[in-house]
């Protein structure tokens, strides 16, 4: 009576509000914002809350959701669209290339033994042939939900790593595959001569979407699509018409989205416009997509799944588990990998999202599988999910030290300027030139001050750069009078140089867009580093794109983005933290060195670790990091370990007895500006000493 009472309270609550298009997509955007921040503070994924959420607006509970209403219908195919796009999109075919033989072979076995596996299952628990080998399939695919932890530990380049990212082409285009024939089966069109009548028709049209997508956003770009927006509208306009011509060939529109996410990450690359497409998806319609899930769960069929379906529930699950497991141990004799990577293999390809659900949706809905399995196929997903990525960071972790890099003592740290050709000979090297752009009068002192030192002690010379907006007439008074004040700054920083003894040349550019005149400056005075200055606010602008963004972003060669709340020279006391031995963390280390060296300052290296760390590991990387700083300059430093659960809280109380911070950035730009880990987040927010934030070019 209670459970009346109140669901007679909720249905009245929801009785004001009115219904229309307008309701439903307000209530998707409330829970797209509020409910992942939630569930993520709880340590679970986002998108559990996401599913949460649609069940709870969804029939079984409250009724403020229809999944079959307009707004609803059609935001759930574009999300899952736009799911299978990225999970294209997100593959690099680089390394693909590169570990071609490695990748197809992982992505063999990882397709095939879980595709059995999974058809053995149904058939025991009594399906049809179709509904086992549609199941089988959602087992076959695997989406890199653990991508970002391996790239935040550094080991995206890691033989196994590669091997497993590669697989996600070979079992996400069987899985679709398998799936499109299970559909054709279903609706009675299945024969050996429909299959391969339909597995021709899917050959030319995949080989459309992926050359003639290539060719056409090649040929766009050149013409016509200089500007980011066009980019975004004809990458829009290629999954869509993908989508859409995959339905002509009675193939399910997500084959289309996926094949067109391949093809347009070779025409975009890891650009701004592909972090953009990925800022859209992943903030709009992937999450509208997951509430949509949730709609069509049905609480009572659940607790059916949980319940009198309960052992295929839990067999499903632990076929997966175990035989992605058995497809990654199948691997280790032939390219003789070591346990720790084999675990990693295993755990990267254990969880089902992307392609899962969307196959297990189509599923549903051509009446190939019920609400039964398909609420099994969603508790299989939540627990992947959430194991396969803790996994992940545990075993990938150990990757970390199994093979540190060499500390980089063979080349210079700051060698990125030199052209390709020249690069083969490391005997030809230009001089040491920091480009110094000079736009704020405030910061410009200790910016050129810090310049001047590591020009001096590089044997270099600095380039300050002002750069003045272009107008349509080049006498325009306000060209000239911005023209007049550069030519200020300019000597200025001149004068500035000559104190402490470093050669100065400057470059006044006039140019249309500011960041673009300091990046084609930098490349035209084949530039050792940029050294930018930024304000607190400046970094974490959420636009997009700053000044700081762009150059950031487009420069070929180093960028070390300052906040000096001191002269260079009072800088002291430097902490580095160093989570991994990677080669850019490396190189960030020894920026550092150099810089101590200029004014026998001391560094100190702080390592956090978490307490499930063992003591070979941490004695590992100590021995690499005392190795490193033996091949740098000479300095005075310090290696610090701790143990400790926030890294932040630990940098940030270690900083309090220093007076600068340096820290890496990943070489990688998102819709909201630099990407940077919380980490570096909280400490940019919350350090009261001068800051240095280095990056390395996208090279």
């Amino acid at each position: 009576m209670a459970a009346l009472t109140a669901d007679s309270a909720a249905t009245g609550l929801l009785s004001f509000l009115p219904s229309s298009p307008i309701t439903a997509f307000t209530v998707l955007l409330l829970v797209t914002l509020i409910i992942p921040p939630i569930f993520e503070r709880l340590r679970l994924p986002g998108l559990v809350g996401l599913l949460a959420a649609g069940v709870i607006l969804g029939p079984s509970v409250l009724g403020l959701l229809d999944p079959a209403g307009e707004v609803e219908t059609l935001l759930s195919d574009v999300g899952k669209i736009y799911l299978m796009f990225v999970a294209g999109l997100e593959i690099d075919l680089k390394d693909f290339k590169r570990t071609r033989n490695r990748s197809l072979g992982f992505g063999f076995t990882t397709f095939a033994v879980p595709l059995t596996a999974g058809i053995l299952l149904s058939r025991a628990f009594g399906f049809d042939w179709i509904a086992a080998v549609l199941i089988g399939s959602l087992l076959a695919s695997h989406t890199l939900l653990a991508y970002p932890i391996v790239m935040r530990l550094g080991v995206t380049k890691e033989p196994s790593v590669t091997a497993t990212v590669g697989a996600t082409i070979f079992t996400d285009i069987g899985a679709l595959l398998v799936l499109a024939m299970c559909v054709a089966a279903q609706a009675g069109e299945f024969s050996a001569q429909t299959v391969m009548v339909q597995l021709l028709l899917l050959g030319i049209f995949a080989t459309a979407v992926l050359v003639g997508i290539d060719w056409a956003g090649k040929q766009y770009f050149r013409r016509n699509g200089d500007r980011e927006g066009n980019q975004f509208l004809f990458v829009l306009a290629a999954v869509f018409l993908a989508a859409v011509g995959s339905q002509l060939i009675n193939v399910d529109k997500i084959v289309g989205a996926f094949l067109a996410g391949l093809a347009v990450n070779d025409v975009v690359g890891n650009g701004p416009v592909k972090e953009k497409v990925e800022f859209v998806g992943g903030v709009l319609f992937i999450p509208f997509f997951f509430v949509c899930m949730g709609l069509l769960l049905d609480l009572q069929v659940f607790r059916e799944s949980m319940t009198t379906n309960l052992a295929f529930t839990l067999a499903l699950t632990g076929t997966l588990i175990l035989s992605k497991f058995l497809a990654a141990l199948t691997t280790k004799p032939f390219y003789r990998y070591s346990w720790t990577q084999i675990l990693t293999m295993w755990s990267l390809s254990m969880p089902q999202v992307a392609a899962t659900l969307a196959a297990a949706l189509v599923g549903l809905q051509q009446g190939i599988i019920s609400s039964l399995e398909f609420n099994a196929v969603i508790v299989m997903m939540l627990v992947t999910s959430v194991t396969g990525p803790l996994l992940t960071a545990r075993y990938a972790r150990r990757l970390v030290t199994s093979k540190l890099p060499r500390a980089a003592s063979d080349s210079l740290w700051f060698d990125y300027g030199a052209a390709p050709e020249s690069r083969q000979d490391s005997t030809i090297t230009g001089p040491f030139t920091v480009v110094v752009p000079i736009y704020n009068p405030v910061t410009q002192r200790y910016l050129i001050e810090m310049a001047a030192l590591l020009a001096s002690h590089e044997g270099g010379y600095v380039i300050p750069v002002t750069v003045a907006r272009a107008h349509v007439h080049m006498d325009d008074p306000n060209l000239v009078s911005a023209v007049d004040q550069c030519r200020k700054l300019l000597h200025k920083a001149e004068t500035l140089s000559q104190e402490f003894n470093a050669q100065a040349y400057s470059v006044l550019r006039i140019d249309d867009d500011v960041s673009e005149g300091i990046t084609r400056t930098a490349r035209e005075q084949n530039a050792s580093l940029i050294l930018l200055g930024w304000s607190r606010r400046g970094l974490r602008a959420k636009l997009f794109g700053t000044l700081v963004d762009e150059v950031f972003w487009s420069s070929h060669c180093p960028v070390a983005v300052a906040r000096l709340l001191s002269e260079p020279t009072e800088i002291r006391r430097i902490l580095v933290p160093m989570k991994t031995m990677t080669p850019q963390a490396v190189r960030t280390a020894r920026f550092a060195q150099v810089f101590a060296d200029t004014h026998h300052a001391t560094v100190t290296l702080l390592h956090v670790c978490d307490r499930h760390t063992r003591d070979d590991q941490v004695k590992a990387i100590e021995t690499a990091l005392t190795k490193m700083m033996a091949d740098g300059p000479q300095i005075s430093w310090n290696l610090l370990t701790t143990v400790g659960d926030s890294p932040a809280e630990v940098i940030l109380e270690t900083a309090q007895t220093h007076d600068m911070i340096v820290l890496r950035s990943m070489r990688r730009r998102t819709a909201g500006g630099l990407a940077v880990s919380d980490v570096t987040h909280q400490v940019i927010d919350e350090a009261t000493c001068s800051l240095v934030l280095f990056g390395e070019p996208h090279t």
